[in-house]
């Protein structure tokens, strides 16, 4: 019986994989490892399976640190990962090979529409730039974010293309 769980506790896991895929193609193709103090699971087609108390996933250069992460399943399949905590962050390579590292008190990744929503005094921060404030929507799909909306303030920094060294008439 324990074997049986066991490899329900890996697909449950290899199910989390496409569900943070907003970063290097390939990390999608590498094994998962998922450490926290407590799992909670519940393996039918409508079950949630919840990782608690120091959550560190980690695949392939994609590594995310949340309080808790909650992978929720609909008629067999994920539905949503939400990751939360004070604060939960991701950090992965891009295809590029550029970084981005994001955090928020909540990350909520609906599978089926490939949306991420970042809540809680979010910031993503890329070698193009930043965006931070209370509530970001990331198509992950398509590309499009949209921020703020909700009385808060956001702030976007976007970074020149070709950075120039100062020079020392720059300085001050």
């Amino acid at each position: 019986m324990l074997p049986a769980k066991l490899a329900k506790l890996a697909l449950f896991a290899a199910l989390l994989a496409p569900a943070l895929a907003w970063g290097k193609a390939s990390d999608r193709n590498q094994p998962m490892t998922i450490d926290s103090t407590n799992s909670d699971c519940n393996f039918s087609d409508d079950g949630r399976c919840r990782f608690s108390g120091n959550v560190v996933i980690v695949q392939g250069t994609m590594e995310i640190h949340a309080d808790t992460a909650d992978v929720i399943q609909k008629n067999g399949e994920t539905e949503r990962v939400l990751l939360t905590g004070k604060q939960a962050t991701l950090k992965q390579q891009m295809d590029d090979g550029t970084w981005m590292n994001a955090r928020a008190d909540s990350l909520d990744y609906n599978v089926n529409s490939e949306v991420i929503v970042l809540t809680g005094n979010y910031n993503v921060e890329s070698e193009r730039g930043s965006n931070s404030g209370q509530r970001m929507v990331y198509n992950t799909r398509s590309g499009d974010m949209q921020s703020g909306g909700d009385g808060t303030r956001v702030r976007t920094v976007i970074q020149p293309k070709n950075k120039a060294p100062a020079t020392q008439g720059d300085k001050k």
